[in-house]
């Protein structure tokens, strides 16, 4: 049976519109470590998936989650020692601030309960994103969304200009000065929301603003904008899914970022495959979202969810991995950046660890984004047997985030298919 076929059936059971990448999907049917294989036995390189943070069916997490699923699942209304510890590890992770923890089953979930918290906390409404984000695909995260782009601004969300220098806010600034204009712009962002009778509950960012494309930002800007959120009398959500458990060669992107967040939101990583997601903040505050909401999840806070949980960050630690992200990804990002006098077409490498993006541009003067050529790099990678994807505001940033065991041997394949695909594209 042929992909047209299952494609055909898929689009059948799941809806035409269930998302599929590459303009010839393929269909995976195993995964290994850094690799996926499709039904026809092909290996390629998985660049894109974050999930696997420590590698496809890494054993240690599968014996973890096959031991604990054989001896105990169940929801969160008992006592175990399980959830306990690791909730005590997680904090223990980060810093001093973060005190207590919620578990739920998605990013979305968690990102849904630290908005609560927040609002519960400061008494008021108001939320502040940047213009291309996206934090999940519930109404009410989902509300939070390329604010800007797509949806205008509701009544209870206001957007600013996400920071960068490639395209910065205004031409001809230096630093400091650039870091002021967009502080300022989120300053207005909060006054529209006070005007509107909203107040102002909080701004929640990924700490490397991971969807916009992993932009090169004005020194200093997250800690001088977490300053002036605590002033106006808000808090700091760090949305942690993409930026979290050693993407940036830290164990979290504020880290990299250089600012203390009030409320850290999980996802994705924390169980390599098992839906876990976390919100953690000081035990003040979740005490208090605790008492209004009495939140409670079935599938959250399980003895299995706390096994895998404690697998994972063994395997980051045993690993080494944030050492890997760290020197794996500076490498690859250096050998991209030397690529940009070859290629016209590489406006900007940019990157921490191993979340790397590259801009593909029409014109190095107007920097005119070029998305058919990023779609069809990708599609090109892939027939060379590596998976990547885009981001960015324009969707002309190509993807680099693979699992955190990715090596130097596999970012030397990689740079080979770049190098051959890049030349290709330009005749």
């Amino acid at each position: 049976m042929g992909n047209g076929s299952l494609q055909h059936r898929r689009n059948l059971a799941l809806g035409s519109g269930a998302e599929l990448f590459y303009a010839m999907p393929i269909e995976i049917v195993r995964g290994e470590g850094v690799y996926l294989y499709d039904s026809n036995g092909r290996r390629y390189v998985d660049m894109y998936n974050n999930v696997p943070c420590v590698g496809h069916a890494n054993p240690v997490v599968v014996k973890a989650m096959a031991e604990q699923q054989a001896t105990l699942n169940v929801h969160s209304r008992y006592l175990h020692e399980g959830i306990v510890t690791f909730a005590e590890r997680l904090t223990g992770l980060n810093h001093d601030g973060i005190e207590s923890v919620v578990f739920s089953c998605s990013g979305t979930e968690a990102n849904e309960v630290a908005i609560q918290m927040a609002r519960i906390v400061t008494g008021n409404g108001g939320l502040i994103c940047t213009d291309a984000a996206y934090h999940g695909n519930s109404e009410l995260v989902d509300s939070l969304s390329y604010v800007g782009l797509s949806p205008s601004e509701s009544g209870d969300v206001r957007s600013f200009p996400f920071p960068e220098r490639y395209r910065p806010l205004q031409d001809g600034l230096g630093d400091e000065e650039l870091c002021e204009a967009y502080l300022t712009r989120v300053a207005m962002a909060i006054e529209s929301l006070r005007a509107a009778g909203t107040g102002f509950a909080a701004l929640i960012v990924c700490p490397i603003f991971a969807n916009e494309g992993v932009p090169d930002i004005p020194p200093g800007f997250m800690a001088k904008v977490t300053d002036l959120v605590h002033r106006e009398g808000g808090l700091v959500i760090a949305d942690e899914v993409q930026s979290g458990y050693g993407r940036t060669g830290r164990w979290w992107g504020y880290e990299f970022s250089q600012f203390r967040p009030d409320v850290v939101v999980m996802g994705k990583p924390m169980g390599n495959g098992l839906p876990i997601g976390a919100t953690a903040a000081k035990k003040e505050f979740v005490d208090a979202f605790r008492t209004e909401r009495d939140y409670f999840n079935t599938c959250a806070s399980t003895p299995l969810q706390a096994a895998v949980g404690m697998a994972v960050l063994d395997e980051i630690e045993r690993l080494d991995l944030l050492r890997n992200a760290t020197e794996v990804g500076a490498r690859l990002a250096n050998e991209l950046r030397g690529r940009m006098e070859k290629f016209d077409a590489i406006g900007d490498v940019r990157g921490c660890g191993l979340f790397l993006s590259v801009e593909l541009i029409r014109d190095g003067d107007s920097k005119e984004p070029d998305t058919e050529l990023t779609l069809t790099l990708g599609d090109r990678l892939k027939e060379r047997g590596f998976l990547v994807s885009y981001a960015g505001k324009y969707e002309n940033v190509l993807k680099i985030r693979p699992p955190l065991v990715f090596s130097h041997a596999n970012a030397d394949e990689f740079l080979g298919a770049f190098d051959e695909c890049m030349e290709e594209l330009r005749e």
